[in-house]
């Protein structure tokens, strides 16, 4: 009988300690909790590499934000396609996460806000100034305002990413010679019907994808900035650019509406003010890049060649009769935009 009720005693003793220890730990993460909701904590995700200017904006961000708000606002960066493709990351986005991403009008045309394709409809816009103009018209920020009831926030919409020319396995000096060429793309309706319109075949992957595909040659070159073309090593498999600006890439930096709304009126605008000025700083790096890394693509032994644009233009004409892409804009849009950039 002793001997039970020792046992016994050891037991309730036992269960005693493990009450205290479980009690200790649940006030630890209560107050790891309490810690953790005091930091706002964000995810900037995107596929540039390392060096590339988008990258250097993003990290500059992150410093700015973190200093601005007594590190009560932290970006945490991952470049080169870590957390996946831009759709994978618009998945997390409009799931909650989280998360900004580098989003452009092709993007958020197929996220439904249609209008917002023809912003890189081929060969429309022929300056950074024009499509200045266009966002900061009662236009732009009607869209601005669609993106943000589907689940999209805008927290800086200047971003120049670049202006985009296309690298390629072999000699490309007319439309013509893009006929069958697999041109890697990205995952957008526009980017796709847009090279398709040239005459090539688009192929949309992960820019993290094209380097090994370009050398095993399942596809015969990309479209991107000469910043991201050099950034990524492209040049080592593709000595051939041509230089057809076809579109000039003014993208968003885009957060879930519902993650943005939850910040304060003082945490939006830090986030707000922070973003577009990083964004200045990548438009910076980007005009400078454009003329570095052309003369080190030169270098590397890429043969450049200046094609005649005003033949790409034609060919590209047949862009604005498909009424696969056209069909979903309002009535007029083409028009409409026109005379916002026809001054600038």
């Amino acid at each position: 009988m002793l001997k039970k009720k020792r046992i016994l005693l050891v037991a309730l003793v036992c269960v005693a300690c493990m009450s205290s220890q479980i009690f200790a730990s649940g006030q630890k993460e209560a107050a790891s909790d309490k810690k953790s909701d005091d930091v706002i904590v964000i995810e900037m995700a995107h596929d540039n590499n390392p060096g590339d200017p988008v990258t250097v904006a993003c990290e500059y961000w992150a410093k700015i934000l973190e200093e601005r708000s007594q590190g009560k606002m932290i970006i945490k960066t991952y470049p080169s396609g870590q957390l996946g493709s831009k759709n994978d990351l618009l998945d997390q986005m409009f799931a909650g996460e989280p998360i900004m991403v580098i989003a452009n009008g092709p993007y958020c045309a197929d996220r439904g806000v249609a209008d917002l394709g023809i912003m890189q409809a081929p060969y429309l816009f022929s300056s950074w100034s024009q499509l200045r103009a266009l966002m900061d018209s009662d236009w732009g920020k009607l869209q601005e305002k669609k993106l943000h009831d589907i689940g999209m926030q805008v927290v800086a919409d200047n971003w120049q990413y670049g202006v985009r020319h296309t690298l390629t396995t072999k000699p490309v000096k007319t439309p013509e010679d893009l006929k069958g060429m697999k041109i890697r793309t990205q995952g957008s309706t526009i980017h796709v019907e847009g090279f398709k319109c040239l005459g090539a075949t688009p192929t949309p992957m992960t820019l993290s994808e094209v380097y090994t595909s370009l050398q095993q040659k399942v596809i015969d070159g990309l479209e991107n900035p000469l910043s991201v073309l050099y950034s990524g090593k492209f040049q080592e498999v593709a000595k051939y650019l041509a230089l057809d600006g076809h579109i000039y890439d003014l993208s968003f930096i885009v957060i879930g509406s519902g993650v943005f709304d939850k910040l304060t009126p003082e945490q939006q605008q830090l986030l707000l003010e922070t973003g577009r000025e990083a964004g200045e700083k990548q438009n910076e790096l980007a005009a400078k890049a454009d003329v570095d890394c052309l003369a080190k693509l030169k270098a590397d032994g890429v043969t450049v060649t200046d094609v005649d644009v005003k033949r790409f233009q034609d060919a590209a004409k047949s862009f604005y009769d498909d009424k696969d892409i056209t069909g979903k804009w309002s009535p007029n849009l083409l028009e409409n935009v026109q005379k916002i950039i026809g001054n600038n």
